[in-house]
């Protein structure tokens, strides 16, 4: 286990991103002006919104901004968070964070733990795979609220038959 410790590639089963060759780093190119404000790369938003424009596909739809009279859920604890609004489902634990669009999820399945109070919720995509996140409530009544919270929410903005 020597080469583990400080080469991630040494343990088997790991593999690398295909496509990729060694990573040489980008020096910094010393300028004479004094530090702006605003970074050098910095994109106007109007120029970034036509950006995004052009990117998208013909036949993509804008994406869902959050409607704010339609209903939301959200239920955090220390270290997880979970909100499901008009723009789709997003999960954080941590420092790791997933969105999901509507689109792109195939079914929303919510358990509680027998005698804690743990609420687990799991987003199930298409293609098989399944992103659990568990958070604690302060209290036990507090899940049936989140509960009924998340059915209003999948009530208004899931399409089951997508």
């Amino acid at each position: 286990m020597q080469g583990a410790a400080a080469d991630p590639a040494f343990v088997p089963g790991i593999t690398g991103v295909p496509g990729l060759g060694p990573v040489t780093p980008v020096e910094p190119e010393e300028s004479e002006e004094p530090a702006a404000a605003e970074p050098q790369d910095a994109v106007p938003a109007e120029a970034a919104a036509e950006a995004a424009e052009s990117e998208a596909e013909p036949g993509d739809a804008p994406e869902a901004e959050a409607d704010p009279g339609g209903p939301v859920f959200e239920a955090a604890d220390r270290r997880a968070r979970i909100v499901a609004d008009a723009a789709g489902v997003r999960l954080s634990l941590d420092e790791e964070s997933c969105e999901f669009r509507w689109d792109e999820i195939g079914a929303v399945e919510t358990a509680r733990s027998r005698f804690g109070k743990r609420f687990t919720v799991t987003v199930h995509t298409p293609d098989r795979r399944w992103y659990p996140i568990e958070i604690g409530a302060p209290a036990r009544g507090r899940i049936d609220e989140w509960e009924s919270e998340l059915d209003a929410v999948l009530d208004a903005y899931f399409d089951e038959n997508a």
